[in-house]
């Protein structure tokens, strides 16, 4: 192995050139630049992450490969089973003359464990490490209230959270420019492989993301309000799984914003405004996941909630995983996630309300099934929307109300042309009977509801009250 010195920048949820903190400042330390990543494809089992997401990411990670070479900076992709065997990395790159480790800092928990592990490691041996605070807009702790604590309501947050932008504006790095010299350093271990390609469907490389950022901002975004909640429509950005690893940070697409829509921002009913109420409730559901850890070990946010004794029928549950319960718009949904690996966030609402209120399921399956199928999974975003959905959570709907989903699915796919393109046994179905297509069509092949909605209502209401103080 060559001895010669060198800095380590380690890739995790970063996958990008532009906007990175750490990669500017391994590149201003006069040391030439050895970018890491390793594949942990057994501890993305233990999260549930989904196949799709996995292959998104070995995807991206070549087109970063490439990227950085335009640089000058040589990036080694690994593979190792676990989190765990992440350290012999490590120890053998320690040996090979790296001099200072910079990363962007992951907020869950065992991942704070494996980089508490690294930083040790490289403590021991006399080596500096830099950790930047890129993954939220604002760095957990930063948006406090007057008595010093974590907002758990989300408009006030959001209140000051727009003060602070006022005050601090968007700060957005460039790009390194290219390395003079790039360290030769060989690692004997088995290179990353590569994916199934379940992933294709999204383009990988840097500038087709920032492009698809810049056009959504440019031609789209003024019509978010409007759209956003029609599924049938194309209204929604396409960028979350970006956002999911980092192609592309939030501050880049706050900036975009503030560039195309400064004046209209801060009209808090323009497309543009509500797009970035959106960011902000990303960057919400993080804060609340560091201010309260013991949601990572998937307890409630209200935590008598947690008595709640859910009848957790599995075949109801499997009814909702297959798109099968009998009510439209619920299975058009969870179809959509299990061919595409995404679903529409009205949607996300609709099928999570339904397991909860409906068919009475812990919100934790339908938790898990969502990172197992996601593209754009995110641990924080999705146990808030689930905490939200079930009315267990912070800032959540009160646990009274309750999505009706024929209602729901009457005013967000009026024509029902979305439950006609994901439910083809209700193709020919009216317009008028497609919401609610029984009794059915001798014809029809679609299945008979699983539930009835109101009497499943009334069985929610005893449920909750039954936990709830009088």
């Amino acid at each position: 192995m060559n001895t010669a010195e060198f800095v380590l920048v380690w890739y995790r949820n970063d996958l990008r050139t532009y906007d990175h903190p750490s990669l500017v400042a391994a590149c201003q330390s006069g040391l030439p630049v050895l970018a890491l990543f390793i594949a942990t494809p057994g501890s993305w089992r233990q999260h549930h992450m989904a196949p799709v997401k996995q292959d998104l990411i070995r995807r991206r990670v070549r087109a970063l490969e490439q990227e950085l070479s335009e640089l000058n900076i040589p990036l080694l992709a690994l593979e190792a089973d676990d989190y765990p065997s992440c350290l012999p990395v490590f120890e053998r790159l320690l040996r090979s003359g790296v001099q200072a480790l910079f990363a962007d800092m992951d907020y869950e928990l065992r991942e704070q464990q494996r980089d508490r592990k690294v930083e040790a490691l490289f403590h021991q041996n006399g080596k500096a490490v830099h950790w930047s605070n890129r993954r939220a807009f604002m760095p957990p702790g930063s948006v406090l209230n007057k008595s010093g604590e974590m907002y758990q309501v989300f408009t006030p947050f959001k209140k000051a959270w727009l003060q602070q932008l006022a005050g601090l504006g968007v700060q957005v790095a460039k790009r390194p420019a290219p390395q003079l010299v790039a360290p030769q350093v060989r690692i004997d271990m088995p290179g990353m492989r590569p994916g199934d390609g379940s992933s294709l469907a999204y383009p990988v490389t840097e500038q087709q993301v920032l492009e698809r950022m810049r056009r959504y901002c440019q031609a789209q975004v003024q019509d978010y309000q409007q759209k956003r909640d029609f599924p049938a429509l194309d209204a929604t950005s396409g960028l979350s799984a970006y956002l999911a690893i980092g192609v592309i940070s939030v501050h880049q697409a706050v900036a975009r914003l503030q560039l195309e829509h400064g004046q209209t921002l801060s009209q808090s009913d323009s497309g543009p405004a509500v797009w970035l109420s959106e960011l902000i409730w990303r960057d919400f559901y993080i804060h609340i996941l560091v201010a309260f850890p013991q949601l990572i070990k998937h307890k409630a946010f209200q935590a008598e909630t947690d008595q709640i004794v859910w009848p957790n029928e599995p075949q109801l549950f499997q009814a909702w995983c297959d798109g099968k319960t009998g009510y439209p718009i619920v299975d058009a949904a969870m179809r959509q996630l299990n061919q595409t690996g995404w679903m529409h966030n009205r949607l996300r609402m609709i099928v999570a309300s339904f397991l909860v209120k409906d068919l009475h399921i812990d919100w934790r399956w339908g938790e898990r099934y969502f990172m197992s199928k996601l593209i754009d999974g995110d641990f924080a975003a999705n146990n808030g929307g689930w905490q939200w959905a079930a009315s267990t959570g912070t800032d959540a709907a009160p646990y009274f109300r309750i999505f009706n989903p024929v209602t729901q699915s009457e005013r967000f796919d009026p024509k029902g042309e979305f439950i006609r393109r994901m439910v083809p046994e209700l193709a020919d179905v009216a317009t008028t009977q497609i919401h609610w297509p029984h009794p059915l069509p001798i014809w029809s092949d679609y299945v008979a509801p699983v539930v009835d909605h109101s009497q499943a209502r009334l069985r929610t209401l005893e449920l909750f009250k039954a936990v709830k103080q009088p």
